[in-house]
């Protein structure tokens, strides 16, 4: 069971990146990223419900404000979700930096959207910075269909 023990939290998720020349995310920074991405969906999800049944609740159902709120609270979710999928697909088990690379646009897309959607609920003109999201988490898809093609020897 040793084997399986964690080191506290700060310096397992910041300590080989921080102390390392060359840094490399794990399949253990991948599992605490994405169940950080869930709890912080509940957790965004238990705030939201403590307004849902007023009607005017952040000016309305169908207000931006509250349809992004609502966005950023199913990204967490979802995109934990996705980052779980990840690792336990053949992508994450391929050889060489690509993995690395992979699973630091899936973290950074992941944590991005959420909160992108909060800030442009926050403030609307700060939706231009959806892009930024939007690009990590394409770049995540798209090194992970080359990393599945890597694990499975060339063969997409």
């Amino acid at each position: 069971m040793d084997a399986l023990r964690l080191p506290a939290f700060p310096g397992f998720v910041f300590g080989s990146l921080l102390n390392s020349a060359s840094p490399q995310l794990d399949a253990a920074h991948v599992w605490t990223a994405a169940w950080s991405l869930v709890l912080l969906g509940f957790a965004s999800g238990a705030l939201l419900g403590l307004g849902f049944a007023r009607e005017q609740f952040l000016g309305g159902y169908a207000t931006w404000r509250r349809r992004l709120l609502r966005l950023g609270h199913i990204a967490c979710i979802a995109l934990g979700l996705l980052q779980m999928l990840y690792e336990l697909s053949p992508a994450a088990h391929a050889a060489g930096e690509l993995v690395s690379a992979t699973r630091a646009a899936w973290i950074v897309g992941a944590f991005a959207m959420p909160l992108v959607c909060w800030l442009a609920a926050w403030r609307q003109p700060l939706r231009h910075l959806f892009i930024l999201p939007v690009a990590a988490l394409s770049t995540a898809a798209t090194l992970t269909l080359l990393c599945v093609g890597t694990a499975n020897g060339g063969a997409a």
